[in-house]
């Protein structure tokens, strides 16, 4: 599951934790847009919840100086040793340049420096090291966790995806359809043993399609009008359905941009219905080869109506069944 949860002080997730552990979900993975941080939501779940495992998905290349990013990643993999998993990628132009006055230049390398950096730094080593979009000195971190996470690389087309498959642990994917998995998956080719796929799957368990293609239709024109999305779906092949709306955007008329998009995309990129029909729809992701299904867990009425309450049951009824 994605966490932490909309609507849910940070404070009072200790109960959503334990739901969560409780339905049998095995894995925690935060975000990092303009909500919470990457870390801070993990470090509160590896206090309450010994057992799950957690993971960032993703935190980014450039808001975080190197020593910066190896140091959170450090302290979290200390606090949750071998239950930790590191999840990095380059975000976007939005939220590295407007909203943390940090230049988005040369994603790719970026990405790839960042990763052998943290690759270094957190198996011990002193890393003196010029890059080609950074330089470090001597930086070695104090507190060297004795189990060093896996570092996986969020991807979306050939070339980050063939880096994450030559040199990180995994690869994290978004904003895709089940059937998008295989050609995604093409591109990186034999997985070693051990090599992760995560995708995060965006699941709205209500049987009210309204709502559920209404709320997809807004999230799919925010992210997808985004330059590293658009060219995801133009490489997909879906530049004949997306056109009407990247124009519509680009033309400012943002309502026009979300009416343009047809129900059928929504529908493959965001599960709705009952729970049962949300969770079949998750194992498709897996039948396709996805190792870990990340859920988003997206608004629905019947959560807004009855609170905490029907948020618990809703876990209860997406969850892969109960612990013991």
């Amino acid at each position: 599951m994605t966490v932490p949860l909309g609507g849910v002080p940070l404070a009072d997730h200790a109960s959503v934790y334990a739901a969560l552990a409780q339905a049998g979900f095995t894995d925690l993975w935060s975000a990092e847009v303009n909500g919470t941080d990457a870390f801070t939501p993990l470090a509160l779940a590896a206090a309450w919840q010994p057992r799950l495992r957690l993971g960032t998905a993703i935190a980014t290349v450039y808001t975080r100086g190197p020593g910066l990013l190896a140091m959170s990643a450090a302290a979290l993999a200390e606090a949750a040793p071998g239950r930790f998993a590191l999840g990095i990628g380059a975000s976007s132009p939005v939220l590295v340049r407007d909203w943390n006055a940090t230049r988005f230049t040369e994603p790719y390398r970026r990405t790839r420096d960042m990763l052998r950096f943290l690759r270094a730094a957190l198996r011990g080593d002193t890393v003196d090291e010029v890059y080609d979009t950074f330089t470090v000195r001597r930086f070695r971190l104090e507190r060297t966790p004795a189990v060093p996470p896996p570092i996986l690389l969020a991807a979306l087309r050939p070339r980050m995806l063939r880096l994450a498959s030559a040199e990180a642990d995994g690869t994290i994917l978004n904003w895709l359809a089940a059937a998008d998995v295989p050609r995604v998956l093409a591109e990186v080719g034999h997985r070693r043993p051990g090599f992760e796929v995560a995708a995060r799957v965006f699941v709205c368990p209500t049987e009210d399609a309204a709502h559920a293609r209404a709320l997809g239709r807004r999230l799919i024109t925010n992210y997808l009008t985004v330059p590293a999305y658009a060219e995801f779906h133009r490489w997909l092949g879906r530049e004949p359905v997306l056109d009407p709306m990247w124009r519509a955007w680009a033309a400012g008329d943002r309502s026009g941009a979300a009416a343009a998009v047809p129900d059928e995309l929504v529908d493959a990129l965001v599960l709705h219905g009952a729970p049962d029909v949300c969770r079949a729809g998750v194992r498709r992701y897996v039948a396709a080869g996805v190792d870990t299904p990340v859920i988003a867990l997206l608004p629905t009425p019947e959560i807004a109506a009855g609170g905490a309450a029907a948020l618990a049951t809703v876990i209860a009824q997406l969850g892969p069944g109960t612990r013991n």
